[in-house]
């Protein structure tokens, strides 16, 4: 491939746009949350709980109902998610990270819809998630895909 004025152009600005997220208000907002989140422990012993009870999940999946712990694993995988989650500082980081994401969705759309409107733009990690119900399966679930 050749590099023409108009691709170094195009290269120049993607890099400056990235700067300007990097250095925006919502990326700083969310390093900061994702520092304090680091660094209280209490916080980081909630979530280090919640991923051992994930681990007795796993296991308890590949037998699902059958498994003899089943119902006690998910009742204690519920309890230890919502005893993270009112965590001030988990909280407080799961809506900067919210933010971020909310905001790099719709840079994403500028960019996609100043080359065209039919263009599908990956939201919320989910592929395609205008055609049908979002699945990005392609209709393999049955879903109408456009």
């Amino acid at each position: 491939m050749f590099a023409t004025l108009e691709l170094v152009d195009i290269l120049d600005k993607s890099e400056a746009l990235g700067q300007m997220i990097l250095q925006s208000e919502v990326m700083e907002e969310y390093h900061q949350q994702k520092r304090q989140l680091e660094e209280d422990d209490e916080a980081q012993k909630l979530i280090a709980s919640f991923n051992r009870m994930k681990e007795q999940y796993e296991d308890v999946q590949r037998f699902g109902r059958y498994h003899p712990d089943y119902n006690q694993i998910m009742k204690d995988v519920r309890a230890s998610k919502r005893e993270m989650d009112m965590n001030e500082k988990v909280a407080s980081f799961k809506i900067a990270e919210r933010n971020l994401q909310q905001f790099l969705d719709e840079i994403s759309d500028l960019v996609a819809h100043s080359a065209s409107e039919q263009v599908k733009v990956p939201k919320d990690g989910a592929a395609l998630q205008d055609s049908g119900c979002g699945c990005g399966s392609g209709g393999s679930c049955g879903c109408q895909a456009s």
